[in-house]
């Protein structure tokens, strides 16, 4: 079955925030149709309605540049409408094709997406929508990952307010700065001159705690020694105009840090329960490193639908792992793919990475490619790219993942890794 035949047409949506660019080719000829669509639920409800009676229900393929966002929520609930998104790196190139010139405007983008979608439609994929537990940890775990790169900015800025006025705070920190200890001393004493003002009773009790060691003195001595410690502490400044900021920065950047702490806890006990509900959650969770930040991570990048990849190189490939080769005549470089979604890629980076403390095998592969030469980048991207063989497998099969068996593999094959083996160290 012809693409012109299996969609009645064929329409390009072109996303802009208030009103859409719309282009339709009917699917067996006719010059282009366009249009305007608003974003709005009644304004979408009433384009769909028109589409559906018009083309009697027949399928129709819409393509656009985006994955997500509030005109793929308001589309995806129309079954007729065959979503195709495509890389906006794609439109562009197309665009220079046919238009060497340069010129864009919105309703010609919208017709190349439709006549692209037409002429090329063996090069786009239609896009479902996958189980609602995967598309939950999907974005859940995306927003615990901005909300932390969002704590890990406060706590940075914190740090440097901290040298510029108060370096006393940071060396009574015990861990991370996001630590609640922490962020209760620094709340009850903003200032160094706070610190050193408060009393015996108060800095024994808000005074983070540290881990003894069988050397240290005993606990009434250590805090007194601490205490005196402050009492002569020297500021590093005196200029009140400097001191004045830097005191309403700490107590507002440590309230923001707080509420980025809860917002990131309440996160994580939301993936924990959906995670719990996912059909492979124990798949996932039983690949070594995984954990449970990865293993929700991990069951969101492949989700249930089974024939999303028709093998791991598809996946390898839109994940970005594998690399990009170009060859003309003599030449042949290959280089690392950037059209990729990057929080997919890195997914499988952070969990390759994890990984080598837990596996025999990838210990070896490690040792074995750094004593090539290899940068830990690269080999981490090599690991992955193995990885991701074993994830497809096991995620095909609905088996959890078993170390000793892939290990039995290697020798039974006489794989390099298998010797390397030999000469890596248990854990």
């Amino acid at each position: 079955m012809t693409p012109s035949t299996e969609f009645a047409a064929f329409v390009g949506l072109d996303w802009e925030d208030k009103n859409h660019a719309v282009c339709l080719v009917p699917g067996d000829g006719g010059e282009p149709e366009h249009g305007r669509l608003a974003q709005s639920a009644e304004a979408i409800a009433a384009w769909a309605a028109q589409l559906r009676q018009r083309f009697g229900g027949r399928p129709l393929a819409v393509c656009l540049e985006q994955l997500r966002g509030p005109l793929v929520y308001a589309l995806m609930q129309y079954e007729f409408l065959v979503l195709h998104p495509i890389n906006p790196k794609q439109l562009a190139d197309y665009r220079k094709a046919v238009y060497p010139s340069g010129a864009k405007c919105d309703p010609n983008d919208a017709e190349l997406l439709a006549r692209f979608l037409r002429e090329h439609a063996d090069r786009v994929r239609a896009w479902h929508p996958d189980h609602p537990i995967t598309r939950s940890l999907r974005l859940l775990t995306e927003q615990r990952r901005k909300w932390v790169q969002q704590r890990v900015a406060l706590t940075n800025e914190l740090q440097q307010r901290l040298k510029e006025t108060y370096p006393l705070a940071l060396q009574l920190a015990a861990g991370a700065l996001e630590n609640e200890k922490f962020l209760t001393l620094l709340e009850r004493f903003p200032s160094q001159r706070d610190l050193q003002r408060a009393s015996p009773r108060q800095l024994t009790r808000y005074l983070p705690r540290r881990r003894r060691r069988s050397d240290d003195p005993p606990l009434e001595e250590l805090l007194r020694e601490r205490i005196a410690a402050i009492r002569r502490a020297t500021p590093l400044t005196t200029d009140a105009a400097v001191l004045e900021h830097a005191r309403l920065a700490v107590e507002h950047l440590v309230a923001m840090i707080r509420e980025v702490n809860r917002a990131i806890s309440d996160c994580e006990q939301k993936i924990d329960q959906v995670f719990a509900q996912h059909p492979d959650a124990s798949v996932f969770a039983s690949f070594p490193g995984a954990g449970k930040s990865l293993a929700p991570r991990l069951a969101a990048a492949f989700g249930t639908d089974r024939d999303k990849f028709h093998d791991a190189q598809e996946l390898q490939q839109l994940s970005g792992i594998a690399p990009v080769t170009k060859c003309s005549g003599k030449t042949k470089v290959v280089y690392q793919r950037w059209a990729c979604p990057k929080f997919l890629r890195q997914t499988f980076h952070e969990f390759a990475a994890c990984s080598v403390p837990h596996s025999a095998w990838a210990r070896a592969y490690v040792k074995m490619r750094q004593a090539q030469g290899h940068r830990y980048p690269e080999i981490l991207r090599g690991l992955a790219f193995k990885w991701q063989r074993i994830l497809y497998r096991c995620w095909q099969n609905h088996e959890p993942y078993d170390e000793q068996r892939y290990l039995q593999r290697l020798r039974a094959t006489n794989s390099p890794l298998a010797h390397a083996l030999a000469t890596v160290a248990p854990s």
